[in-house]
């Protein structure tokens, strides 16, 4: 089992990107999904989750009103819209399953600088 997340880069601070998860040999519907992220020298937290029919979202405080996760259960694939970027949201962002954690994948670099 694998997650593959897509769509990081380098953006200007206030830039948008859009992050996609999606697995490989498996299918997320039956899963709650959260986003986590990797700073430089920094441990991984959490910063969204969706539970599986895309009804009840949560958001980490710094990115609360700038940052949806969504998901779209018939394309398998679970996304991150960031908006209004901050030189603080620089990171390796990874996507996992809420419960029953399996190996982290390779993340998407999101790298915000001016």
């Amino acid at each position: 089992l694998q997650l593959v997340e897509s769509g990081g880069g380098l953006v200007q601070p206030g830039g948008s990107l859009n992050l996609s998860c999606a697995p490989s040999g498996f299918t997320l519907t039956h899963y709650a999904i959260g986003w986590f992220r990797q700073a430089p020298g920094k441990g991984r937290e959490g910063v969204s989750c969706i539970n599986t029919m895309g009804g009840s979202t949560n958001y980490a405080d710094s990115v609360k009103g700038r940052f949806t996760i969504s998901r779209d259960n018939a394309k398998n694939t679970v996304y991150l819209q960031m908006n209004s970027l901050k030189p603080e949201d620089t990171a390796v962002y990874y996507c996992n399953l809420l419960v029953g954690q399996i190996p982290w994948g390779q993340g998407t670099q999101v790298t915000v600088s001016s």
